[in-house]
C-alpha cells in the first residue's frame, strides 16, 4: 500500500506538489522491509526486533513532520502567507531535532521498553497538534482544494488514532497484548489506504484564488 501511494502520485502527475509524501512512503516501505528481516532473524519476541520496530517507527514519524511542513507551505501559499511557514518550519525542525537529541542522550544508558513507547506517544501528540492546526486553517478557506483537504484530513486521523492507541496502552496496560497489539498496525494501514484512494478518486481542484473566509465582524 505504501508503494501504491507512490505509484498513484506519479500517475496523477502530482510529484512536484507532494514530493515529500513520495519520499516518506518510500522510506516507510524500506523500514517495513528492515523490520521484516529482524523479525525473521531474531523472532517476534526478541529484544532486537522490539527495539528495531519502535525506533524505526519513531524515525518515520519524525520524517512525517516534513510532510506536514510541506502541506503547511501549500495551504499558506493559497492565502499568500507562505513566507511565515519557512520560519515556522525552521523552528519546528530545529526544536524537534534538539528535543530528540537531548531526550535520547539522557536515556542512552537505559533505553527501556517504556521509554521507547513513551517517546513515540509524545511524537504522535505533537503531530496531532500540528495537523489539526493546519486543518483549522483549511476549514477557513473559502475555496478548499479537494485533494489537499483529504490528504490533510487522512493525516490528522492517522495521528489522532495512533495517539489514542498509545494513550489507551498507558491507561490500561492489560490491553498491551490485545488492543495495542493490533491497534498500531491498523492505524498504520489507514494512512497509505486513505492516500491511495485520495489520489485515485479525488481531483486536485486547487485554486490560487483561495482566501480565508472573513469573520462575521470583519469586512465583507
Amino acid at each position: 500500500m505504501q508503494l501504491a501511494v507512490v505509484a498513484t502520485i506519479f500517475w496523477r502527475h502530482a510529484f512536484t506538489r507532494y514530493s515529500l509524501i513520495v519520499v516518506y512512503m518510500l522510506c516507510a516501505a524500506l523500514v517495513q522491509g528492515t523490520q521484516f528481516v529482524y523479525l525473521l532473524k531474531y523472532g517476534v519476541t526478541s529484544r532486537q526486533y522490539y527495539f528495531a520496530y519502535y525506533y524505526l517507527e519513531n524515525v518515520l514519524t519524525l520524517l512525517l513532520f516534513f510532510v506536514v511542513i510541506q502541506l503547511c507551505h501549500r495551504v499558506f501559499a493559497l492565502i499568500g502567507a507562505s513566507r511565515y511557514v519557512r520560519v515556522a518550519a525552521a523552528l519546528l525542525v530545529t526544536g524537534t531535532a534538539l528535543i530528540s537529541y537531548f531526550v535520547i542522550r539522557g536515556h542512552r544508558e537505559h533505553m527501556t521498553k517504556d521509554f521507547v513507547i513513551q517517546f513515540g506517544q509524545d511524537i504522535y501528540f505533537v503531530g496531532v497538534v500540528l495537523t489539526y492546526l493546519l486543518w483549522v486553517v483549511i476549514l477557513r478557506l473559502r475555496n478548499r482544494p479537494a485533494r489537499l483537504t483529504q490528504v490533510v484530513l487522512a493525516l490528522g486521523i492517522y495521528f489522532g488514532a495512533t495517539a489514542v492507541v498509545y494513550a489507551l496502552r498507558n491507561l490500561f496496560p492489560a490491553l498491551e497484548n490485545g488492543f495495542f497489539l493490533y491497534g498500531l498496525p491498523i492505524s498504520g494501514l489507514w494512512l497509505p489506504v486513505a492516500w491511495t484512494y485520495t489520489f485515485l478518486r479525488t481531483p486536485d481542484g486547487e485554486s490560487p484564488a483561495a482566501r480565508l473566509t472573513p469573520s462575521s465582524n470583519g469586512p465583507a
